[in-house]
């Protein structure tokens, strides 16, 4: 069901500011840079920095499982005890993620790419 962990999110509140480090760790240019996401890849990795991750729950970064059936997955974590903080919704392209919180406070992402 699960692909694995392709990529992770950190909340930020200086956005110029986590560029700069995450620039100069990765070295290489973001992908994506709006003012609400910026993207790095990295060896198949996906790095994205979010300015308004705390606003959303995030208290650090946050693991993105990739899996097949985005709806099915969130619904078997809830089913299993882990508590809504993000359903699922759309974030351009086709791409969906959610996100729940489990028993211990940890987040757990979950992202489905576009199929296609």
């Amino acid at each position: 069901m699960t692909a694995g962990i392709n990529t992770i999110i950190y909340p930020v509140k200086d956005l110029t500011r986590a560029k700069a480090l995450f620039g100069a760790l990765l070295g290489t240019e973001p992908y994506a840079d709006e003012p609400y996401y910026v993207g790095y890849k990295d060896a198949g990795q996906d790095v994205g920095l979010d300015p308004n991750g705390h606003a959303k729950g995030m208290t650090g970064p946050v693991p993105y499982w990739h899996v097949a059936d985005i709806r099915a997955s969130y619904a078997a974590l809830l089913e299993a005890g882990a508590e809504s903080l993000q359903d699922v919704h759309d974030v351009g392209g086709g791409r969906l993620i959610a996100s729940v919180k489990d028993g211990d406070g940890n987040l757990v992402g979950l992202l489905q790419d576009p199929t296609g």
